[in-house]
Parts: C-alpha cells; sequence; structure tokens
C-alpha cells in the first residue's frame, strides 16, 4: 500500500503509537547506546522507504536528542530533504533540531543558525520548513531569537517568489508558528513586508 502523501513511501500500517512503543521497549533493552549507535540506527531505519521505519527513526533521534551535536545536522538535512511530507519534517524540525540547538554553546549554535539559514534560502521546500519550524518551541517557551526567525520567513518567502517553487508548505509553518506564539507570546508580530 502507499501512504498518499509520501510519493515512494510504503506503508505497514502501523499505528503511531505501536511505533513510538516498539522504539521505547528497544532503548530499554538497550541502554547505552553511543551517539554514533543512534545515527548509524536511525540512518539504517530511514534507508528503507518504509514511513514506519522512517517515523521509527525520527523517533529515535527525539528519544536521544541529547546525544546529537550540531554536525549530525548534516544527517538530518538528508532525510528532510527525503521525507516528503509534513509527518516527518515537522518532528525532525520542532523535536530534534529544534532541542539540539537549545544545548549548543554559542559556537556551535551560531554554526547551527548558519545551517538553518542557509536551509531556509534553499529551494527544497521540505528545508525551508524545518528551518522555520525548528525554534517554535524555544520561541513559545518564551526565549528564541524572534529577529532570527523573521529573517528567516523574509528569506524563505523571497526564496518561493524567485525560485517559483511552490510555498504552501512553508506558508503553513509560517501560520503555525504564528498561531502557537498568538497562545503564548501575542506581542510577537512579524514586521510589515515578512
Amino acid at each position: 500500500m502507499r501512504l498518499r502523501l509520501g510519493g515512494d513511501l510504503q506503508f505497514y500500517g502501523a499505528s503511531v503509537g505501536a511505533v513510538r512503543g516498539t522504539v521505547r521497549d528497544a532503548l530499554r533493552r538497550h541502554t547505552g547506546l553511543t551517539r554514533g549507535d543512534v545515527t548509524a540506527l536511525s540512518s539504517e531505519l530511514w534507508s528503507v522507504p518504509v514511513y514506519e521505519r522512517r517515523l521509527a527513526a525520527v523517533v529515535l533521534l527525539q528519544s536521544r536528542v541529547e546525544l546529537l551535536t550540531n554536525s549530525d545536522l548534516t544527517r538530518i538535512e538528508g532525510f528532510v530533504r527525503e521525507a516528503g511530507m509534513r509527518a516527518l519534517v515537522d518532528p525532525l524540525a520542532v523535536d530534534v533540531v529544534g532541542p539540539l540547538m537549545e544545548r549548543l554553546d554559542a559556537r556551535g549554535r551560531a554554526r547551527a543558525h548558519a545551517v538553518l539559514d542557509r536551509w531556509a534560502g534553499e529551494p527544497d521546500v521540505w528545508l525551508r520548513r524545518a528551518a522555520l519550524m525548528a525554534p517554535l518551541r524555544e520561541l513559545r517557551a518564551g526565549g528564541g531569537e524572534w529577529d532570527r526567525f523573521a529573517r528567516r520567513v523574509r528569506t524563505v518567502l523571497a526564496g518561493v517568489g524567485d525560485t517559483g517553487a511552490d510555498g504552501s508548505a512553508a506558508g503553513e509553518a509560517v501560520r503555525m508558528v504564528l498561531d502557537e506564539l498568538a497562545k503564548s507570546r501575542p506581542e510577537l508580530r512579524l514586521p510589515s513586508g515578512a
């Protein structure tokens, strides 16, 4: 069976809860996984174009985000490029990239921001979406860099016009972040023209 929005992804039919439970049980049995183990296993899971396997890779990264470093953004970028759907891109951005960046020291964070700034200017719609979604948790919690987010919005929206790329996923990401922030930080507004 094919998953409707995932292009060529196969779909086993397992529930999200079943996938999460399987990963949780595996992590209980294998408590000593290193960063290398986690990244290798996530890549192995991702390598087969099956939605549940790729979701398991995302859940694994979410569960062990404390082991990741900014050098893992390269691997995550590959996952985002291949994901092709919000159900995989959004948790990678919000629950993996965002928390990873929050833990970095100033130098690592500057490098990671440079990567996300580059993603914002990419023609790939999923990278643009991930660049916008990644700071959501930190912004919602009262932190984050609002001005940087606003600059990324301008970059993404300008890129949509320049490249003729589909801007719906990016525009939806902007609306989602703004809707979330309206609940906890209503004072934050994008400047006109953004």
